[in-house]
């Protein structure tokens, strides 16, 4: 029998997740084979999310840009255990390309701040997710106080990866720092991180396979927004789809809806007007609806990045939402979690907006587990030469 991950040792390499949402990063260390020994966040509507699917992982409520390391390793429970890796996808929206990129944007900070809690724990590798936007030059004293931070690291060159080359139905970019202590780790390189050859695609068709697509605008509430699949298909992104559920992981009821009654959360409709839906169903593949600036997806190809609009903290405004490729209406949250690579039995906030701030913020589960195997699989065992 596995071990929970909480105030027990699971002999797996451990990692801390800062900055971890509903845990995009977090499914991806553990399906890697990692224990997650703590996740870290100070959203109250995202920390209900998280432990839903978490139930037996600790979760630390607390501001980054306030926490040492000391207290980390307290809080977290670690007595005296080796954190192996720290990881982490401090706010984006600061760095972000289509944003306001103002020099003086406290999130930026936060950037800084995850590697001062590198250099306090001192772990074995660190890894950092962040929109392609941090390595514009207007942002490079930032990035280079940070790591000035750290010693004993071998600091990889930024990696550009994007998920749809690991078999994910979006184009989503980011760039990952990696870096690690030669002493604890196998040499890494950045063609490690190159796309395997055999990836299977995925496109939006693909992805969507199986879930419901006439939906009701009149499915507002939660329980309206559970609905069965038409169909189970088999093959390699499926079983991350319908399975891959690791110990100590996913909500119980959300796994047995989709194990014994085929049903999935978050097929909830939206409203729109009869002029909306009459532009939407004339619309192409592939276009873009010109008052609203939404894309209708093509069923060939790659859904792009999915947006996570704002908090209330910053005017609430509600993501763009891609259009559907056969149906005149906006994508549900299931679609959008299907694109962005989680499992069916994940769930997410019953309310559209903030299931799509928590959607759009994340790391595709299966972009974080294909590059998070790489650091697992090149760890050397404590005392090895």
């Amino acid at each position: 029998m596995c071990k929970s991950s909480k105030n027990q040792n699971s002999g797996r390499p451990a990692v801390i997740d800062l900055f971890c949402g509903v845990g995009g990063l977090t499914l991806g260390a553990a399906r890697a084979g990692f224990e997650v020994l703590a996740a870290v966040d100070n959203d109250l509507r995202t920390e209900k999310t998280f432990r839903a699917n978490f139930p037996n992982y600790r979760y630390i409520s607390a501001d980054i840009g306030e926490l040492r390391g000391c207290d980390l390793r307290d809080r977290a429970g670690m007595n005296g255990k080796i954190v192996d890796g720290v990881i982490g996808g401090p706010p984006c929206q600061g760095f972000s390309r289509i944003g306001r990129r103002g020099p003086d944007d406290a999130r930026n900070s936060l950037f800084d701040h995850f590697f001062r809690v590198v250099a306090e724990l001192h772990p074995r590798f660190y890894l950092l997710e962040n929109v392609v936007g941090v390595v514009d030059s207007q942002f490079r004293d930032i990035r280079q106080s940070a790591f000035a931070r750290l010693e004993g690291y071998h600091n990889l060159k930024p990696l550009c990866l994007k998920a749809s080359d690991f078999g994910v139905a979006t184009s989503r970019q980011r760039i990952f720092f990696v870096g690690y202590r030669p002493a604890d780790v196998d040499a890494i390189k950045e063609a490690d991180f190159e796309p395997p050859t055999n990836v299977e695609q995925v496109v939006v068709e693909k992805a969507l396979r199986g879930l419901v697509r006439k939906i009701s605008p009149d499915w507002q509430s939660e329980e309206q927004g559970w609905r069965k699949l038409t169909c189970r298909p088999v093959g390699p992104f499926w079983n991350k789809v319908f399975g891959g559920v690791p110990c100590g992981v996913g909500d119980s009821w959300a796994i047995r809806q989709l194990a014994v009654s085929n049903r999935v959360s978050g097929c909830v409709g939206t409203r729109h007007t009869a002029a909306v839906t009459k532009r939407f169903s004339k619309l192409a593949e592939g276009a873009v609806d010109g008052p609203s600036r939404a894309v209708r997806l093509h069923r060939k190809g790659f859904c792009p990045t999915l947006r996570a609009g704002t908090g209330p903290e910053r005017g609430s405004f509600q993501a763009l939402r891609p259009i559907h490729p056969t149906e005149p209406r906006v994508i549900t949250p299931r679609e959008a979690a299907r694109l962005q690579g989680f499992p069916d039995w994940f769930v997410f906030d019953h309310t559209k907006w903030h299931s799509f701030r928590q959607i759009g913020n994340s790391v595709s589960p299966i972009l974080a587990e294909a590059v998070l195997r790489i650091m697992a699989e090149r760890l050397r065992e404590q005392g090895a030469d």
